[in-house]
Parts: C-alpha cells; sequence; structure tokens
C-alpha cells in the first residue's frame, strides 16, 4: 500500500507498516478522517500499529478473487448490508422530498462526473477505455443519436414533475458536503493513476446495479415495483428505469477494464485505497441528498 485509504496521501513506500502507523497516528491527532476509517472498516477501540497490520492486510487481501470482486464485495458490505445505507432506505419508495433532494445535489454530480470521465479519457491511450468513455459521457450527459435522451435531462424533467422548475435546480448551490466531495473528486481525476479514477468513479454506479442483490446485497437499490405502480411521477419512473437498466453494464463493464490494466507493481493495493476515499465520499453525498431533501419536508 503506497497511500492512505482515508486521505490518500503518499507514504512514500509500499508496506503495511507504514500505512498502519499512519492510519494510528492520525487518528491519535483525532483527524475525523482516519478515526472514521478505522472505525468503519477495522476497530473502533484505540489499537497500536503493531495489531492494526494484519488487520490491514486481511482488510487488503484479494484472496483467489479479483480486484473488481473485492470492490463489488465492499461496497456491498458498505451501501447493502444488513443495515443499508439512510438513502437507499429512503428510496425504497420515496417522497417527493426525497425525489427533489436527489435532483438538486445529483445535477452538481453528474457534472462532475463527466469532468472525470474526460480526464480517464486523457490520460490513457487504451482504445477499449477511450470508447468505454465516450458511450458513458454520452449516456450520462450528452443524449446524442436517435431516440436517445442523456441521463441529465432524465434527471431535470424528473425535477419538472415534481414541481421544481429546471432554472433553479440548476441555479441551487450544492450543499457543503456535496461541494467537498466534487472538489476532492476532481483532485482525484487530475492526481491519481486513470486507473484508479476509474475504480474511484465507476463503481460508483453499481449503487444501481440490480444485480447486486445476487451477490449479497440485502436489498436493490429501490424496490423495483415503483416503475410500475403510480407512487412516483412517469419522470421519475423514466430516470429511475435509467440508471437501473444501465448502470449493470456499466458498472461491470468498468471494472473489468480496471482488472485488465492495473497490472502494474502496486497499483492494485492504489486502486483499492482510491476506491475506498471515494466510497466515503459518496456515503456523505448521498447524506447530502437527504438533506437537501428535508428543505421540501414541510
Amino acid at each position: 500500500m503506497t497511500k492512505c485509504p482515508a486521505c490518500l496521501t503518499p507514504l512514500g513506500v509500499s508496506d503495511v507498516p507504514a500505512l498502519a502507523f499512519h492510519l494510528v497516528d492520525r487518528a491519535g491527532e483525532s483527524d475525523p478522517a482516519h478515526v472514521r476509517w478505522l472505525n468503519q472498516n477495522l476497530t473502533r477501540t484505540k489499537t497500536p500499529p503493531g495489531e492494526i497490520e494484519p488487520k490491514l492486510r486481511a482488510f487488503y487481501d484479494l484472496g483467489s478473487g479479483t480486484v473488481k470482486q473485492w470492490i463489488k464485495a465492499r461496497f456491498i458490505e458498505k451501501f447493502f448490508g444488513r443495515a443499508p445505507h439512510p438513502f437507499v432506505i429512503a428510496l425504497q419508495h420515496p417522497s417527493r422530498a426525497t425525489l427533489l433532494g436527489y435532483v438538486i445535489e445529483h445535477q452538481h454530480f453528474l457534472r462532475q462526473w463527466v469532468r472525470s470521465c474526460s480526464f480517464i479519457m486523457a490520460r490513457t491511450d487504451q482504445p477499449s477505455v477511450i470508447r468505454y468513455e465516450l458511450d458513458n459521457l454520452n449516456t450520462e450527459y450528452g443524449g446524442l443519436g436517435p431516440g436517445q435522451v442523456a441521463h441529465y435531462e432524465l434527471l431535470l424533467r424528473m425535477g419538472e414533475s415534481l414541481g421544481v422548475d429546471r432554472a433553479t435546480v440548476l441555479g441551487t448551490p450544492p450543499l457543503p458536503s456535496t461541494a467537498a466531495a466534487i472538489d476532492e473528486w476532481n483532485q482525484m481525476a487530475t492526481r491519481e493513476h486513470w486507473v484508479e479514477v476509474m475504480a474511484a468513479m465507476h463503481s460508483l454506479e453499481l449503487i444501481a446495479n440490480r444485480n447486486l442483490v445476487l451477490e449479497g446485497a440485502s436489498v436493490h437499490y429501490f424496490d423495483p415495483a415503483i416503475l410500475n405502480g403510480h407512487e412516483i411521477s412517469d419522470a421519475a419512473k423514466n430516470f429511475l428505469r435509467e440508471g437501473y437498466e444501465a448502470d449493470v453494464a456499466h458498472s461491470d463493464e468498468a471494472l473489468d477494464l480496471v482488472n485488465e490494466f492495473s497490472g502494474e507493481p502496486g497499483l492494485v493495493e492504489d486502486v483499492q485505497s482510491t476506491f475506498l476515499r471515494s466510497i466515503d465520499l459518496f456515503d456523505d453525498y448521498l447524506i447530502a441528498r437527504l438533506e437537501r431533501g428535508g428543505q421540501f419536508e414541510a
């Protein structure tokens, strides 16, 4: 491991003791990101570096699997375990407020998303990766081609169907957690290896991957029944259905590419660390959706 999963600080060496010392040292200084990472992933008690080391080795160990399988397992554990993420719970049968929180914060996320994907394209010479990102950008933001509507446009239409015009959505600044996450994702895109950025950004598409229930997720991203009933508007159904249908292929293909191109010495561990930092940011951002939704509860 050459970088910290809580802050992505380069450690300068590739060994477990250095990372264990860094995590414990920063947690000892009460740094929130490091305390949180240790509490959520390794231990909730004050533990010396020597006892952290075997826990770290076990945590990062791929076993007989691939980095794609490891990423999926960690993502499921964090967002779809026995206690699913609060936003996932709220989205099972979402209120108008929950969906509006989704709209307003997510439009900022999607604008950041295309920038990160563009950095991946700019920093790789692999044709398969470039083709993948071009297709992804068109699906999420471009909507170019007969009968195609970008996911971004579907999001804005969902907001309009809920009574908030797109000028209001586009003119509303992001909440602090969303803004902080976007800023750090942008820093990742410019600083980290492009394979790490692929893992960090496209693993987030797993959130809507309906096949995760076959791999251990306790629930879907939302109850699929809402796509056929009358709980939500047709525009909301169209937006949710697009992700539900597209993100299986999108996330799996991206993680296959991560598997293929993470063969450089030490790169798998860096991919793991950058992915871990990204899902912590995603956790905060999903909470921001709920916070924004709370403003519409009345």
